[in-house]
């Protein structure tokens, strides 16, 4: 038996660092070929280390385009959508969750029904609407639109629902606390770990959002990275090099944001397992 176990371990942690190199693999592939010529990236044998020529590819990247000022746009509008998408997706998500209204489950099924809509099918109308609004080249035909999203609101309501008991919700409203009062002192603690993932994965999708600022942003001043980066491409021929060096430098922001966000949904689970 003990043998069994002690086999079950070592196929258990065999899997567990296949499955980590081959997560890792792309993203040192990236750094390597941002390293190289594109002559290099596509030589024989492949290169399989590092190179000598990423200093020259993000100078070229730099002569391109203006590099750390779309990076400056991506990171505010980033930031600006993360931060309201989990500012109104949790109120909605507290009160479907821990309050009674007419229309509540209509409601919540008619949210969950625009998951059955494919993002694309709503380019066009939003554009008509944000030209209509005056906002074409402007932030906020980015931010706005995505200040909140029926996954937010579907995933902090699953949060909320099993982990905020309802005895604390009455508690604070014998105290005489309003709804406001009850989501800043009840919702928004016990909701931590669901709030810092969303706000990770928001501020990652947002980051690599390309289609709509494409569409809406015209003025070379306010490219996001993602449309920065793909003007490197050339009609005739492209620099595999330098692309990969600006794709190598934006991934960078992401890596941080993710260690300052994973910290607090990680902890909110370890206490939670702690209390079970």
């Amino acid at each position: 038996m003990k043998r069994r176990g002690v086999a079950a371990k070592l196929i258990t942690h065999l899997c567990l660092v296949v499955g980590v190199l081959l997560s890792i693999f792309p993203f040192y592939w990236l750094l390597v070929m941002s390293t190289h010529t594109t002559a290099e990236i596509f030589g024989y044998p492949p290169k399989l280390v590092p190179g000598t020529h990423f200093g020259e590819n993000i100078r070229n990247v730099i002569a391109n385009v203006d590099l750390f000022q779309a990076m400056l746009n991506t990171f505010l509008i980033s930031l600006a959508c993360a931060l309201l998408v989990m500012f109104f997706d949790s109120l909605a998500a507290f009160a479907f969750a821990k309050y009674e209204f007419p229309g509540k489950n209509v409601l919540f099924v008619l949210m969950l029904a625009t998951f059955l809509v494919p993002g694309s099918l709503s380019l066009v109308p939003s554009f008509v609407l944000m030209s209509f609004l005056g906002w074409i080249g402007q932030f906020q035909a980015l931010i706005v639109p995505g200040a909140a999203n029926a996954f937010g609101i579907f995933l902090l309501r699953q949060f909320a629902t099993s982990s905020i008991p309802n005895e604390l919700v009455e508690s604070a409203r014998v105290d005489g606390a309003g709804f406001f009062r009850t989501w800043w002192s009840v919702g928004v603690p016990m909701l931590r770990g669901g709030l810092a993932f969303l706000g990770i994965f928001t501020f990652i999708g947002t980051w690599n959002d390309y289609v709509w600022p494409l569409i809406v942003l015209v003025d070379p001043q306010h490219q996001t990275l993602q449309t920065a980066l793909a003007s490197l491409n050339s009609v005739y021929q492209t620099d595999f090099g330098m692309i990969m060096a600006g794709a190598a430098v934006s991934v960078v922001p992401l890596i941080g944001v993710f260690l300052i966000g994973s910290r607090h949904f990680i902890s909110n689970i370890a206490a939670g397992a702690l209390k079970g």
